[in-house]
C-alpha cells in the first residue's frame, strides 16, 4: 500500500484532509480529481492522522493510521464550556490518600488516555515505569531522603532552596513527605536525546493527573523524587530505566482519603496584549 489511498466514489474533494495537514504535503487538483501526495510525503509525514479524522466520509486511508482503527467521535463528547471550568478548576493536588491498592486496568487506561497527549512532530517520545506497593515506593523515597542527606552534608545552595533539612526531619519522624504513603507512582521517562522529551513527559502526565478523578483516583506530581531520580545514581539505578533513559516526571496516584469542597482563589492572571 502506498502512503495513503483515497476512496474516489466517497471522496467529496472538499480540501479539508490537505488544510490540516501539518506538513503540507497533500494536494489537490483544479480538474476535480482525487488529492494527491507531494514526492517527498514519505520522508515528511509524521502519521499524525489528522487527514483520516477529519474527513467526514471516511474516504482516505492512510498505510499507519486506516480509518478502522480510528474509533469515530461521539456527538455527546463536545464538553461544555461550564464542565470544562469545573474540571479545570476543581483539580486538586491528592497528598493524602487511602489504604487501598490502585488496580492495574485502571492505571492502564490512564496510561492510554495519557498518550494522546500531543508530542513535538508526532513522535511520541513517552515511555511509563509505574511502581506499586509500599514494598517497592518506601525504598525509593529512603533513597531520595538519603540523597538529601548528601545536598545537606555538602552545603548545596539546592538543600536550602528546598527546605531538604526539614523534609529529612519528618521523614526521621516517621512521616513520609517524599511519596506521600501514595500507593502508586507513575513515572514518565524517554531517550535523553529525543528532541523535547520533558516538554512531552510533562504534558502527558498533566493528561493522566486531569483524567485520574474521572476514575476515582487523585494524583499529585513527586517533585522530590523526579529532581533525585537523574541526581542521585542509586535511586537510578533502582528504578532501573531503560539505558540512556531519564526520568523526566513522576506522579503519585491513588484513592484520595478526603473530598475538597470548594475552589481555592488563584492569583489574576498576569497577561500582556500585544
Amino acid at each position: 500500500m502506498t502512503l495513503f489511498s483515497v476512496d474516489s466514489q466517497t471522496c467529496r474533494r472538499d480540501g479539508s484532509c490537505a488544510a490540516v495537514c501539518p506538513m503540507k504535503i497533500i494536494h489537490f487538483a483544479e480538474d476535480g480529481s482525487p488529492p494527491w501526495l507531494g514526492p517527498d510525503a514519505e520522508e515528511l509525514c509524521i502519521a499524525c492522522g489528522h487527514c483520516v479524522a477529519v474527513c467526514p466520509h471516511g474516504a482516505l486511508s492512510h498505510r499507519k493510521v486506516p480509518p478502522d482503527v480510528c474509533p469515530p467521535m461521539g456527538k455527546d463528547w463536545p464538553l461544555s464550556r461550564n464542565a470544562v471550568s469545573a474540571l479545570l478548576r476543581g483539580r486538586r493536588s491528592i497528598r493524602v490518600f487511602r489504604e487501598r491498592p490502585v488496580e492495574p486496568g485502571l492505571v492502564e487506561e490512564l496510561i492510554a488516555l495519557a498518550a494522546h497527549a500531543p508530542s513535538a512532530h508526532n513522535m511520541q517520545p513517552v515511555r511509563w515505569l509505574v511502581v506499586s506497593g509500599q514494598e517497592r515506593i518506601q525504598p525509593i523515597a529512603g533513597l531520595v531522603v538519603a540523597w538529601m542527606r548528601s545536598l545537606i552534608a555538602a552545603a548545596s545552595p539546592l538543600a536550602e532552596t528546598f527546605h531538604m533539612a526539614r523534609t529529612v526531619l519528618q521523614w526521621e519522624s516517621g512521616k513520609d513527605p517524599i511519596a506521600r504513603q501514595a500507593p502508586c507512582l507513575v513515572v514518565a521517562h524517554a531517550a535523553k536525546d529525543a528532541r523535547l522529551a520533558a516538554t512531552a513527559c510533562t504534558i502527558a502526565l498533566t493528561y493522566l493527573e486531569l483524567a485520574a478523578p474521572s476514575h476515582g483516583l487523585g494524583a499529585c506530581w513527586a517533585g522530590y523524587i523526579n529532581t533525585a531520580a537523574n541526581l542521585s545514581p542509586p535511586l537510578l539505578q533502582a528504578l532501573d530505566l531503560p539505558e540512556e533513559h531519564l526520568s523526566y516526571g513522576v506522579m503519585m496516584l491513588g484513592y484520595p482519603k478526603y473530598t475538597y469542597h470548594r475552589i481555592p482563589k488563584r492569583k489574576a492572571p498576569s497577561i500582556i496584549w500585544r
